[in-house]
């Protein structure tokens, strides 16, 4: 039943400090890099998930990035990565948002200095804040209104760190893909 939620390239295992894991139930884990090193041939633990949770992404976090989880219903939260103590691979992991009743976790991104926040929502609207206009907070709070829901957005179903010089693809559940400037 498994099926593959992220893939993380690197060269070296230090390439990174740590490794950054976010569930559907806002939960969030921080796991040093080389604890990976060691690689069987059926794989590791990278997260103990608790019935019904999924994973949403994982990242390469250093010392002076944020994580910023978005949910389903417009709430984002912002913290410094140092917020989470590292833990091992088979923990759980703490809480990284509170949510509210049918609320759920859709992105989980490292955020570094220059980027800005893409949200986009199921009928295709979205919009491109700067970080700064999320305040960092405590990690395990219940976060600040990021959109604007409605029944012309339709939910959010995803946010992207992103700069001026990146392009974005946007592909619909049809197949359909649209390319954009993220200066545009």
């Amino acid at each position: 039943g498994e099926k593959v939620a992220t893939i993380i390239p690197i060269k070296e295992f230090d390439d990174a400090k740590y490794m950054v894991i976010g569930t559907k139930s806002g939960i969030i884990k921080k796991t040093e890099l080389s604890e990976y090193k060691n690689m069987r041939k059926g794989g590791l633990i990278a997260i103990e998930l608790r019935d019904g949770d999924q994973l949403v992404n994982a990242e390469l976090a250093n010392d002076e990035d944020q994580i910023m989880l978005v949910t389903r219903k417009g709430m984002s939260i912002r913290f410094s990565q140092e917020d989470v103590r590292a833990t091992s691979r088979a923990s759980i992991g703490v809480k990284g948002i509170e949510l509210r009743e049918g609320d759920y976790v859709v992105s989980v991104d490292v955020c570094r200095e220059g980027d800005t926040a893409l949200v986009v929502t199921e009928k295709g609207y979205g919009k491109r804040s700067p970080l700064s206009e999320y305040k960092i907070q405590t990690r395990g709070g219940k976060g600040v209104m990021t959109y604007r829901l409605s029944e012309k957005t339709g939910d959010v179903v995803g946010m992207v760190p992103v700069q001026d010089n990146h392009d974005l693809m946007l592909i619909t559940s049809s197949g359909t893909i649209i390319r954009l400037h993220c200066e545009d």
